[in-house]
């Protein structure tokens, strides 16, 4: 008998609390989503300009199925200081080339944010999903998430060209294996 995959479970970071993603949280996505400074460097996929019933179709019809099936984990980015305010969202997903995915409201950007949540779901990653390896792929004019993955330890392993919102564009994919990471953990503390 196959254990049973872990659902998405709240955590918390010193100044974020990630709660499961929910289809209630439709509403809110959909007002801060659609931004081109958040779209971007994103996969061509999400479309351009963004639906007025995008996040809705994207929580109902993509994330809340690929997470009943255990593939998928989603959250949203809420600051301590005002919990009913989403300011993001982050994922992990059982892929081959890529694991994990998030954005940030502009506004919350450059504060380090999005690094303590990439932090909180790569230790869930390793901790409890218990994945050998984590990847990102990411476009190369990226920097800002070029820099969360060169915080974590991760290597940049090799390049592709990808499709995204913004065009075809160079991608970078980085990894960080499961004893990397809890190696680098063991020496940051």
């Amino acid at each position: 008998m196959q254990p049973a995959t872990p659902t998405t479970p709240p955590l918390e970071t010193p100044r974020l609390l990630l709660r499961p993603l929910a289809l209630a949280d439709a509403p809110e996505i959909q007002r801060l989503f659609p931004q081109w400074e958040i779209v971007h460097f994103l996969s061509s996929v999400v479309p351009w300009p963004y639906p007025p019933d995008g996040a809705f179709r994207f929580i109902h019809d993509i994330s809340l199925p690929a997470i009943a099936r255990g593939d998928e984990w989603h959250w949203t980015l809420r600051l301590k200081s005002d919990p009913d305010r989403l300011i993001g969202a982050i994922r992990l997903m059982k892929r081959e080339q890529k694991n994990r995915g998030f954005w940030m409201a502009p506004a919350y950007q450059g504060h380090g944010l999005m690094s303590e949540a990439a932090d909180a779901v790569t230790n869930f990653w390793f901790d409890v999903l218990k994945m050998p390896v984590l990847r990102t792929e990411k476009a190369a004019a990226n920097l800002a998430s070029r820099r969360i993955s060169e915080k974590q330890g991760a290597r940049q392993v090799g390049t592709v060209e990808r499709d995204y919102v913004s065009g075809r564009q160079l991608a970078e994919i980085w990894e960080i294996t499961a004893e990397e990471w809890h190696s680098r953990r063991r020496s940051v503390k």
